[in-house]
């Protein structure tokens, strides 16, 4: 019998990989002769990285940049087994994970250590892109990130501006001259699920300003900036980003790259999905086994459970589900392949306690369900 093993990290207690492997040791307690593959997987967000690496046989790169408040901070990116193709979680130099929840405020977080990341990866001769943009804690339009690949951008006095959201009302005039031109030489790949639109109501500062420290107040001004930084690029490049899809992801960064940079989007499940060789890992399996920390009706919005069974629909493959909490909403997900959901906890216990325990309650978990499905499939054979 193969399996193939494919969950997403379990945020906080497991990454994905300690959680392919728990898995598969709850399988081996049931049929130590079983075949399984293990394709530890992502969405584009936490973990992207971390997968594409190992999928690759890859590694990592440590930098410090300038994170989210300006100051220094540890980022990482990697350069897949290729030697030329290099992988940025933005969340790594630019993520909300990195701020204090009383100290996020997207007037003035940065993306500056984001295109730090992109520089050090130039220089490193990597002229092949993928951006995972989740989990910023920015809403500056892609300033900073361009202002650390040598762009400026002026106020009225002819100054640099500063770091932040709250900045962009000052910039009167982009100066393009010593923006990085190996940038052009380049290609970005965007993982990001996100469609919304620069501004307006769907747009980055009312929809994702609040997460970010954004008071209703500040979402509005932030709106009022963005698209003022909307009608300097347009001025600039002749590329209208107002209501263009996806302009608005990770703060308006979305449109940052699709003015400046040679971009295309791609949901982020299909990027790791395809680097990952998971649709090749999936020929002649009897089973697929996935997961994630929670399941709910978001799930269906791109998320790793649903790209994972979408792939095995295609051919057949039984999906099975494991969670650290199912939330609502889930029947919506049966009709992409998955059989069933089962959560990882086993007793009454407190989140904190449900993550120090993760890799034992996914093993038993794993054990239990492929339990059934053994017993099951042997009566069908």
């Amino acid at each position: 019998m193969k399996v193939v093993i494919a969950p997403d990290s379990f945020k906080g207690s497991l990454s994905a990989l300690e959680a392919s492997e728990a898995i598969e040791r709850g399988i081996r307690k049931v049929m130590p002769e079983a075949s399984t593959v293990l394709v530890p997987v992502a969405d584009g967000g936490e973990g992207t990285m971390d997968s594409l690496v190992s999928a690759t046989g890859g590694r990592r790169m440590e930098v410090i940049v300038t994170g989210p408040l300006a100051s220094p901070v540890q980022a990482s990116y990697g350069i897949l087994g290729d030697n030329k193709t290099c992988v940025i979680e933005m969340a790594s130099a630019s993520g909300l994970y990195l701020i204090r929840a009383e100290q996020r405020n997207p007037m003035l977080t940065t993306t500056f250590g984001t295109g730090q990341l992109i520089k050090h990866a130039l220089d490193e001769g990597c002229r092949q892109f993928i951006l995972a943009i989740g989990g910023s804690a920015t809403n500056d339009g892609g300033i900073g990130m361009l202002q650390a690949l040598g762009m400026r951008l002026l106020d009225a006095e002819g100054n640099d501006v500063g770091f932040g959201g709250g900045e962009l009302r000052r910039i009167v005039e982009l100066d393009v001259r010593n923006f990085d031109p190996r940038v052009a030489e380049a290609d970005f790949l965007i993982a990001s699920d996100v469609q919304n639109p620069l501004i307006g109501p769907q747009g980055a500062s009312h929809v994702f300003g609040p997460q970010k420290g954004a008071t209703e107040e500040m979402a509005n001004k932030l709106d009022e900036y963005v698209r003022h930084w909307a009608d300097l690029i347009e001025r600039k490049t002749g590329i209208h980003l107002h209501d263009r899809p996806g302009a608005g992801a990770a703060g308006g960064i979305g449109g940052a790259f699709q003015a400046f940079f040679p971009t295309k989007m791609n949901r982020g499940i299909d990027v790791v999905i395809e680097y990952t060789k998971l649709t090749d890992n999936l020929e002649g399996a009897d089973l697929v086994i996935t997961g994630e920390g929670r399941i709910d009706s978001q799930t269906a919005s791109g998320k790793t459970p649903m790209g994972v069974a979408q792939e095995a629909q295609k051919k057949g493959i039984p999906v099975i589900v494991l969670a650290g909490s199912i939330g609502r909403g889930i029947e919506t997900l049966y009709q992409y392949g998955i059989h069933s959901f089962h959560s990882i906890v086993s007793a009454p216990m407190t989140l904190e306690e449900a993550m120090e325990q993760g890799s034992e309650l996914l093993e038993l978990a794993a054990e239990q369900v492929f339990r059934t499905y053994t017993a099951s499939y042997s009566q069908n054979c």
